[in-house]
């Protein structure tokens, strides 16, 4: 009896100790949650400030020509008029995961979206003089979801097998030109894509 209280007391005396080693050892092994490592990336205000200090002309046309560039490496642009201080885009097919080479599309979930369905996008940026000097730069990027309707064909309750001689396939390809002539679902705003041109634009000085 007393050979089996002393084994039973070195047992848990060692339980304790390795638990005591293993406690420290599990706290160092995760961060802390105000670590700063873990911080996410800061998001930038929109609308974002500009070329700060005395507004001038040709620190106008920089920042104008600055939107123009970015918004250009997306989307066909509609005709900029730097007098009224607003540029607007042309829809586009949001590229899903098929065309990892495109740009424009950094939010994984939209991404994975747009690979089985159609979707699009349109941007807008507005310039306005600000307050206290530079300019403002309002960036807003629309999404849609396409308005798929009913097949012409189908019907309601189990499939109908109709005997044909030959099977008609017809393949239509989706371009941007056929994916305008329909109807499309605005969904709300992409606001990755929004951070990622806010954050090109923010790079002009």
């Amino acid at each position: 009896m007393t050979t089996r209280r002393v084994v039973t007391r070195a047992s848990g005396a060692a339980v304790i100790m390795a638990c005591a080693a293993l406690g420290p050892a599990g706290c160092a092994t995760a961060p802390p949650l105000d670590n700063p490592v873990t911080v996410r990336r800061t998001e930038v205000e929109n609308p974002v400030l500009v070329s700060p200090g005395q507004p001038t002309a040709l620190s106008y046309r920089e920042v104008f020509e600055k939107c123009v560039e970015v918004l250009d490496d997306y989307f066909d642009l509609n005709t900029p008029n730097p007098y009224e201080g607003r540029i607007t885009t042309k829809p586009r097919v949001a590229p899903g995961y098929e065309q990892f080479w495109k740009a424009g599309n950094p939010d994984p979930r939209l991404r994975l979206l747009a690979t089985f369905q159609s979707t699009r996008q349109t941007a807008s940026v507005e310039i306005r003089a600000a307050e206290r000097g530079g300019y403002l730069v309002y960036v807003v990027v629309d999404k849609e979801l396409e308005d798929v309707p009913r097949p012409s064909r189908a019907t309601i309750g189990n499939a109908v097998f109709q005997e044909a001689p030959t099977v008609d396939r017809q393949v239509e390809v989706v371009t941007p030109e056929t994916a305008g002539n329909r109807g499309w679902i605005r969904t709300g705003r992409d606001y990755a894509f929004e951070q990622q041109i806010l954050r090109r634009i923010r790079e002009c000085r």
